[in-house]
């Protein structure tokens, strides 16, 4: 007889092979076709609503690794909410506007001389709908599901109208205001920068010390001293008007072969060190309180510079005095207005010399450091030029260095509401709680917000002029331009003449003519994403103001996290979100930025060509997301190897569930066998593990406990001992349809709990699980831990089951290592227990020698021969009888029945009752 015909072995056409870059996209178009979104939301509909709010990236260029991280991230809490008791729209979004749109159609040959400003920005629309369109398509190839077909855009018109609601509201509250005062701006860009868009890196810059010779030292000084400064910006001496002392530090005035220099008494020391002077001489000491108002000459134009008091100038650095420049940097500003300075800027948008700089003008500003310093030698006032390295703002799209520029700009003012920023920042929820934290310490320092831009691709400003060039913003302005926008777009703004965009009939004491302007500044597009909660949160209907959470990468700290609550607070007085996570940058697998210089990036689409999604979302569930994240060649085989063993984990169970039918065939929870109940009962604990993970974004939590689940309790455990019930015993034996119950029970769950990751592959599986109604999984809710019976008896029997059974795994391999045994089913072992819970274990559990999957186990109470270990001592010897050809078991009845006599009396048991018409 061939005996193989009578084993019910595994069946199924679940593919041992994922072959995913193949069936994914498949998948993805059978999604399409049936709207499995608008499934989700019409079954969820009625639930409390669960808002993620989708921070928009950048249209342009294909998708970098940051990206998938990004939106498989939120694409996990979307689709587990969905299966959670929620309703959790997901409406994608796009930022649209700004510089890298207008430098791409430059790149591309676009020449915007030749056209109008209207006629370009359409040709910017144009090209970043379909930097959109490229985007979205391997957004969805990554498997997130969201409601592609109607994202949020930030050029739209309905977008734009609420922008500029947003910026009226915050001018009605007077927070909107235009002045002159220095911002970082960048020469390569031509614009104005918030401190969002400035990122640092090392720069090589000339480090001076110039002496400013004393005009009227008042009865303070002789008149024969130099007041010493130290910058790092030569190119701004053109630019002086006064140099900064701290009132309460003290001043020495220091003699050195017959020159007399005054510097701070403190970095005495440092200054001589540097200068290499010899035997400095202090012949006088004074605070800087008793210098204000005494006047020094500029080294080489005819005038003054002030003595002024700043607490700016210490003795951390430097000399302790500060060269000043009103035009050129913040505090340099802020103290030269109290003393009534000029805000003198002779640098223009190109950071180029004008006329105000006599004798360099037409001079870019960096390459106009040598000449300066060239001329501050000759005219003798240059005592040294070194050259450092240090860390300097660089525009972050562009990567050149930026300047300090005085220019008149639109400003928002968050010094107005910052304490009530501040108190929404304390009330949010973190992931990870350092946050709260960095966040807080950028707005606390935060004064005013630079929302002007000069450049062209952006939404206006909406403020007109009078005759007398007087600002005019008001309620009703402000509310028309935003009709407008949304019936016509903001090109009309540049379409239109001013009086064409007033309301009807508008006049004002501004312009007693009736002759008004418009201004030509765009806002800044953290302005525009910013505003995303009154243009989508309120705009959508499906969607809610706060949200729930936003999820971005940690640079959106400085980023959309900031301008988001500061545009929120001004307009509401609340964040318009409740929680917020963040996540690090992807690295490679050295912990080395991508560069493609270095050659090193790894991007989304060649992981999904080669692998398929899936194993890039199960990648991205298996890293610290908080923090920054590797991902090379060689981790992706690792996570594909975490991947193989799932699969493998739900192909078994599949195949042995091929006869199970779950509405005829399942064993009620009570009459389980043991062992199954001890199974059932620790899916339970993996439940409510996953579950407390996804409800605290910890993914890592929830791969790792899955994998382990899967390879530990079931693989190497309850799937292999189960062998030889499922293959041997008669197809409605209880034993086997009480494992199989609990394998339809744990292949559910664990495709349910792994949905959100690895999607593609948990609606493929879910297709071959027998008895499920839903079409798919996504239609279906995540499990919730249930109760066991006799829950904490099984567990503390069973777990010391486990313990013992690791014991005797460590003896059988000890065995094997001696020759003793080849497979453990050649074992037959005895078992001395230690102590008296041990024994009365190995009295209560049945079938242990199928549970240890050896031959023979014999319980005693002693043995010389047993070798020690933990909780039982372990004697391993060689089965003497023979090999069941049916079982493969080995014992001392094989041959005993004449009908079967190359069987056990098991199996021949088994045969006669369920296969005596096999041949």
């Amino acid at each position: 007889m061939d005996y193989k015909q009578t084993l019910l072995m595994p069946q199924t056409e679940f593919p041992m092979r994922g072959n995913l870059p193949n069936k994914e996209p498949q998948m993805q178009q059978q999604w399409d076709e049936v709207n499995i979104y608008a499934q989700v939301q019409k079954r969820t509909e009625g639930r409390p609503l669960f808002v993620l709010h989708d921070g928009p990236p950048y249209a342009n260029g294909d998708l970098h690794m940051g990206h998938a991280l990004n939106k498989v991230l939120k694409d996990f809490i979307v689709r587990y909410k969905s299966m959670a008791g929620f309703q959790a729209p997901y409406v994608p979004g796009w930022d649209t506007h700004g510089l890298p749109i207008e430098s791409a159609l430059a790149k591309k040959k676009v020449d915007r001389k030749k056209m109008s400003v209207a006629e370009f920005r359409q040709k910017c629309a144009e090209y970043a709908l379909s930097q959109v369109d490229n985007q979205r398509t391997q957004f969805k190839q990554l498997g997130v599901r969201g409601d592609w077909e109607n994202p949020y855009i930030t050029l739209t018109k309905d977008y734009e109208a609420a922008q500029i609601k947003v910026f009226g509201d915050m001018a009605n509250k007077g927070y909107i205001y235009k002045g002159l005062k220095p911002v970082y701006w960048s020469p390569s860009s031509e614009s104005a920068l918030a401190e969002a868009e400035i990122e640092y890196q090392d720069k090589r810059s000339a480090s001076i010390y110039v002496g400013f010779k004393v005009k009227d030292g008042k009865d303070l000084l002789d008149g024969d001293e130099q007041f010493v400064i130290w910058t790092t910006t030569p190119w701004t001496i053109p630019a002086n008007l006064a140099i900064s002392l701290n009132p309460d530090l003290d001043y020495s005035v220091v003699k050195v072969d017959e020159k007399k220099y005054i510097i701070a008494q403190e970095l005495l020391g440092t200054v001589s060190e540097v200068l290499e002077w010899a035997n400095p001489e202090v012949t006088k000491t004074f605070k800087g309180k008793q210098a204000e108002n005494l006047v020094a000459k500029h080294p080489f134009y005819d005038r003054d510079s002030l003595i002024i008091l700043g607490e700016h100038a210490t003795a951390e650095s430097g000399t302790g005095l500060v060269h000043t420049a009103p035009g050129h940097g913040e505090e340099d500003f802020i103290v030269g207005k109290q003393y009534g300075l000029d805000v003198l800027c002779p640098v223009d948008e190109k950071g180029v010399f004008t006329d105000e700089a006599p004798g360099f003008e037409g001079l870019f500003y960096d390459a106009a450091n040598k000449e300066i310093t060239q001329k501050l030698e000759e005219v003798g006032a240059l005592l040294k030029l070194e050259f450092i390295t240090h860390s300097y703002p660089h525009d972050w799209r562009t990567k050149k260095p930026t300047i300090f520029r005085a220019t008149n700009q639109w400003f928002a003012s968050i010094k107005d509401f910052r304490e009530d920023i501040l108190k929404e920042i304390k009330r949010i929820n973190w992931y990870p709680k350092w946050g709260e934290t960095r966040l807080h310490n950028m707005v606390r320092d935060r004064e005013d917000w630079c929302i002007s831009r000069q450049r062209t691709w952006g939404v206006p400003i909406p403020v007109f002029y009078g005759e007398d060039r007087t600002p005019i913003i008001t309620k009703e302005t402000v509310n028309h331009v935003s009709n407008l926008f949304r019936e016509h777009g903001s090109n009309i703004w540049f379409e239109w003449e001013a009086k064409d965009l007033l309301p009807e009939g508008f006049n004002s004491e501004h312009s007693p003519n009736g002759t008004f302007t418009k201004e030509t500044d765009i806002m800044d597009v953290w302005f525009d994403s910013g505003s995303s909660h009154e243009a989508v949160l309120e705009g959508r209907p499906e969607l809610q103001r706060p949200a729930d959470l936003y999820l971005e990468g940690s640079d959106q700290y400085r980023g959309w996290f900031n301008s988001s609550i500061s545009t929120s607070v001004a307009v509401t007085g609340r964040s318009p979100y409740e929680n917020i996570v963040s996540h690090g940058f992807a690295l490679d697998g050295k912990g080395r930025k991508m560069s493609k210089s270095v050659g090193n990036v790894v991007v989304p689409s060649k992981i999904m060509k080669q692998y398929g999604a899936d194993i890039l979302r199960l990648w991205v569930a298996s890293v610290d997301y908080q923090a920054d994240v590797r991902i090379s060649d060689d981790i992706i085989k690792q996570t594909s190897e975490g991947y193989r063993k799932i699969r493998n984990t739900f192909r078994f169970m599949l195949g042995n569930l091929h006869d199970f039918d779950p509405t005829n065939d399942k064993i009620s929870d009570e009459n389980l066998q043991e062992v199954d109940r001890y199974m059932l009962s620790k899916l339970q604990e993996l439940i409510k593990k996953v579950r407390d993970a996804y409800d605290s974004y910890e993914f890592s939590t929830i791969y790792h406990n899955i994998h382990n689940f899967c390879a530990i309790d079931l693989s190497s455990f309850y799937l292999d001992f189960g062998k030889d019930v499922l293959y041997i015993e008669g197809a409605d034996s209880i034993r086997r349809r009480s494992i199989q119950t609990v394998y339809h029970e744990i292949i559910t769950t664990l495709v349910k709990l792994l949905s959100p990751i690895i999607s593609h592959t948990a609606d493929e599986v879910w297709s071959y699980i027998p008895g499920v109604e839903e079409e798919s999984v996504q239609l279906t809710d995540m499990p919730e831990p249930k109760k066991v019976k006799d829950k904490e008896e099984l567990k503390a029997k069973w777990d010391h089951f486990m313990d013992v059974r690791d014991d005797i795994l460590k003896a059988l391999e000890e065995a094997r290592s001696e020759k003793i045994i080849g497979k453990s089913l050649e074992a037959s072992i005895k078992l001395v227990a230690k102590d008296q819970a041990t024994k009365d274990l190995l009295a209560n559990v049945e079938h242990l020698h199928q549970l240890l999957i050896v031959s023979s186990v014999e319980v005693v109470e002693a043995d010389s021969n047993a070798k020690e270990y933990e909780f039982v001592n372990v004697v391993v010897d060689k089965h003497s009888g023979e090999k069941c050809e049916r079982c493969w078991v080995a014992s001392d009845n094989v041959g005993k029945d004449e009908q079967y006599p190359e069987l056990c009396n098991r199996c021949a048991d088994i045969v006669k009752e369920h296969y005596s018409d096999v041949e």
